[in-house]
């Protein structure tokens, strides 16, 4: 759960709101050594954003897979949030739906599990939360400390450190550096993610913490 907390909490201008959007990403070890492949996808139909997350990375030991879909509103409040996934031993199959009116989340795994969560207003799921965040960087404005859910609730603050000259397939890039503090019901880790200073912020680098190190999710040329 770390290292998918990490790399979604960590990271969509209006100006392109109605244009769909592919990005590929290399899954990193701390050396450097691609572990895997990843896509983030978008896209605004009928006054519903529909965001995709997928990766899978070969870490030794340890299988990770992992698929997102995610649906909300054009404010970027969750209607729903769809999650496939192994990690290590243990698989992962549940679908959260959202219901914003009555500030109620209900999550349901294949297993027949059903459990319910208060949510804040304009309640968010970690995918949506990433797009939220690239809107309001380039909005020139930064979201407040709020709860992000992902399975259980996460209170997340995103802080601004500067701008910061990264290396993105070999070549220098000049990108937003956020600081993502994610507190979770048994676990704090503090993201950083990297963002480019176009007009839709797109995610250039995402590194979040483990015990082997710190893992990366680096956009692909």
């Amino acid at each position: 759960m770390r290292l998918i907390a990490g790399l979604l909490f960590a990271a969509v201008c209006v100006s392109s709101a109605n244009k769909p959007e592919a990005l590929r990403y290399n899954v990193n070890w701390p050396s450097g050594l691609s572990l895997g492949e990843g896509q983030l996808t978008s896209s605004f139909t009928d006054g519903q954003w529909s965001f995709a997350l997928s990766m899978e990375a070969a870490v030794p030991g340890f299988a990770l897979r992992e698929s997102v879909k995610a649906f909300a509103t054009v404010d970027y409040c969750s209607t729903e949030v769809e999650k496939n996934g192994v990690r290590g031993k243990r698989s992962v199959e549940e679908t959260t739906t959202f219901d914003q009116k009555n500030f109620t989340a209900t999550r349901k795994t294949n297993k027949g599990g059903t459990s319910e969560l208060k949510i804040s207003a304009c309640a968010k799921d970690a995918l949506t939360y990433l797009f939220f965040v690239r809107r309001e960087l380039a909005a020139g404005r930064l979201p407040q400390v709020q709860s992000v859910y992902y399975g259980a609730a996460y209170q997340v603050r995103v802080q601004y450190t500067g701008v910061q000259t990264i290396r993105i397939a070999g070549e220098p890039v000049e990108a937003d550096r956020l600081v993502a503090t994610i507190k979770g019901p048994a676990s704090e880790i503090a993201a950083d993610m990297f963002f480019a200073r176009d007009a839709v912020r797109t995610p250039l680098l995402i590194q979040a913490p483990l015990a082997m190190g710190k893992f990366s999710l680096e956009l692909a040329r």
